[in-house]
């Protein structure tokens, strides 16, 4: 009728991790009853990162004699474990007679020393500790806040009544008169061995009077457990009696007679039993023929009057479904004076907050660890994390690393200072641009716009034009169409505006070449090379761009590992060989450009271009040189902007170095725009 003690191992466990407590110590009684606990518990409470302070194995005190000579090592040797102790939490293992040596231990140090050991007691169901034969035995402040595995029991209403109604002088009770003698200090006429100096029974004491440390009116465990066995055995009598077989197995055909019953006659028939009891609890055994009734946590409070109050706060049901089987309710739960009615830390450590996990120290027990933050990427969100989870890829820790935030999304757009900078330099830009071909169609008949090639001026200007409103492909939210146009159309506008340089160096060079006499090259003059020029250069690049398109093209995407804590919204370029053969095709243009107008820059002319040319060139050369190592050192919006910087300002270098000389002399120099001035130059110069 005692249930399996398995329930109470598993059922410690999970009431010590449910309080987080990890460092406890234990106290255990010096028999086989202890051995087998220890050997038991220990690797379940290591299993669950649970750690044993210090393990107490304490004799029991057999008779007087040993009380007195071994008392006072006994006392010191557990004085020097509990007092020093940081374990708030001490397990108890043993019964009654075992754990008589802790009792008298506790109750020097409350009764005489007035310093009271006062702990979180966790007390198996073997010790009922709150049973004590007199009054002064009992340690309230020690034992105040106990929480006790017991027995599973339930209150029988009867049984208070047959309590209240018990009566030594009528009752045929064994030992009633002994006990009624001992508890209430008085002697019965009946007793043989009455009390000395005491003073006589009368029968009609009542055992509700009683200190509950002395008798309780509840029915306890053990008590619960008779009551049970007895219905057991009666439903099992009363199913031999009215089974069928009863004549078969008496064999003779005589009939039973309950007085010749013999106890393994009874087996089969308590095997099957299966009855509910007067309170409605549902009795029956297991395969293991046990009653699987499992454990109560009872919460001990105690007063300074000596009185107590036990309270069921817990319970341990094995039959119960999975994951409900313990269940414990902490906030009924009073604890001792001494931790001021909070929950009781009992821990090695101070706990790892959230953001830290666990390492544990060299040469010591699990539960004795340092805290390291968690690095970057990972957070923990539960304290005493054994290790750091890390983030999803769209979101990051926040700066304490105990839970994720989402990530920015972030790429250039318009709304933040840079992109409005960037947009309006580009705008700006654009708007000179279109002053500076105003101005040049307003004064194309004059001699400076005619001698410098009007048709590719205007090419020229046109494509600069297009390339700083380029920068807009570059700003805001990528997208598919954005993506494919951004560096394709960048590539085809650029190379058309230095295919347009170099027809002019071209031009000017073959122009200085056929003015001498003799010379064939001024068939080659002409409107035609530099159409072809420009038209061919600016097919190469958009055949290498189409090629692009449609082997690997440019697409969307969300850089969520570059940057921690943001997602970098950005064009992926597909093929990364396309995109620098884009680069490097227009910087052989450029390369070339500045070649030859390098070598032509000293030739005799008031207008030579070749040296504006060349300046231009070589701040082109400059940007994008300089372009391509910053390019691949950043990443996300500035990486944008670098490239539309690198845009705008190579784009500037073309406008300010080739068109601003000329502009100087058509707007603030007329009088140097006149045939006359410059065929009076040219002599000078020749």
């Amino acid at each position: 009728m005692i249930p399996n003690g398995s329930p109470q191992y598993v059922g410690i466990v999970q009431l010590l991790q449910h309080f987080g407590w990890t460092w406890i110590g234990l106290i255990v009684s010096d028999d086989d009853t202890g051995e087998m606990f220890l050997r038991i518990l220990i690797p379940l409470l290591l299993q669950n990162n649970i750690c044993v302070a210090f393990k107490e194995i304490i004799p029991a005190l057999k008779d007087i004699v040993e009380v007195t000579t071994e008392f006072k090592k006994l006392s010191e040797r557990i004085s020097s474990i509990l007092l020093p102790t940081k374990s708030n939490v001490i397990l108890l293992q043993g019964d009654t007679r075992s754990m008589e040596a802790l009792r008298f231990v506790l109750a020097l140090y409350e009764h005489v020393e007035t310093k009271p050991i006062e702990r979180v007691w966790l007390i198996t169901a073997q010790w009922d500790f709150a049973s004590v034969d007199h009054s002064n035995a009992f340690t309230p402040k020690s034992f105040n806040g106990t929480l006790s595995f017991t027995l599973h029991t339930t209150d029988v209403l009867e049984y208070e009544e047959f309590l209240e109604n018990l009566n030594p002088n009528q009752s045929r009770l064994d030992l009633i008169t002994w006990f009624w003698s001992f508890v209430f200090v008085c002697s019965l006429p009946t007793f043989i061995f009455p009390e000395a100096n005491t003073v006589n029974c009368t029968g009609e004491e009542k055992l509700r009077s009683l200190p509950g440390i002395v008798f309780e009116m509840r029915m306890s465990g053990q008590s619960y457990s008779i009551y049970n066995a007895v219905y057991a055995v009666a439903h099992a009598l009363h199913a031999m009696f009215s089974s069928r077989s009863k004549q078969k197995a008496m064999g003779d055909g005589a009939k039973w007679n309950l007085l010749n019953i013999d106890p393994w006659q009874l087996h089969s028939f308590l095997k099957h039993i299966r009855f509910n009891n007067s309170v409605g609890e549902e009795i029956f055994f297991d395969k293991s023929g046990e009653l699987a009734t499992g454990y109560d946590v009872i919460n001990t409070v105690t007063f300074p009057n000596k009185s107590i109050c036990k309270v069921r706060v817990g319970r341990m049901d094995p039959l119960a479904p999975e994951g409900k089987q313990f269940t414990i309710n902490g906030s009924a739960t009073v604890w001792n004076h001494k931790f001021n009615q909070t929950l009781p830390q009992s821990t090695c450590v101070e706990p790892c907050h959230p953001g830290h996990s666990r390492t544990v120290r060299e040469g010591e027990q699990i539960c004795c660890y340092d805290c390291l933050q968690c690095s970057e990427g990972m957070i923990s969100n539960m304290t005493d994390a054994a290790h750091c989870d890390k983030c999803p890829d769209d979101q990051h820790p926040n700066k304490k690393h105990d839970h994720c935030i989402p990530k920015r999304i972030v790429y250039l757009s318009y709304q933040e200072t840079l992109g409005i900078i960037l947009a309006s330099t580009a705008l700006f830009l654009s708007l000179i641009t279109l002053a500076v071909m105003g101005i040049f169609i307003q004064n194309q008949s004059t001699p400076i716009v005619k001698a410098n090639n009007w048709n590719i001026t205007c090419t020229l200007l046109t494509s600069l034009l297009l390339c700083f409103p380029c920068s807009f492909l570059f700003i805001g939210q990528p997208g598919k169409v954005t993506c494919l146009l951004r560096q394709t159309v960048f590539g085809i506008i650029f190379s058309l505006a230095v295919s347009c340089v170099l027809a002019k160096t071209i031009i000017v060079v073959l122009a200085f070449m056929a003015t001498k006499p003799g010379n064939r090259m001024r068939k080659w003059v002409g409107k035609r090379l530099a159409v072809s020029v420009i038209i061919l250069c600016t097919l190469i690049q958009t055949g290498i761009c189409m090629v692009w398109l449609g082997i690997s093209p440019p697409f969307p995407e969300f850089d969520m590992h570059s940057q921690s804590e943001q997602i970098i919204v950005q064009c992926n370029e597909g093929s990364v060989l396309m995109f620098y053969t884009v680069l490097g095709y227009m910087g052989l243009l450029a390369i070339v450009s500045f070649t030859v107008a390098f070598f032509a820059r000293r030739l005799p002319d008031t207008f030579n271009e070749a040296k504006l040319i060349t300046f231009s060139m070589l701040v082109f050369c400059s940007v994008w040189v300089s372009f391509v190592p910053t390019y691949l050192s950043t990443k996300g919006k500035y990486m944008v902007a670098m490239e539309i910087f690198s845009i705008l300002a190579s784009s500037a270098g073309l406008l300010g170095c080739i068109f601003i000389p000329k502009l100087y002399i058509i707007v603030l120099r007329p009088d140097l725009n006149t045939k006359d001035q410059l065929i009076r130059q040219k002599n000078y110069g020749t």
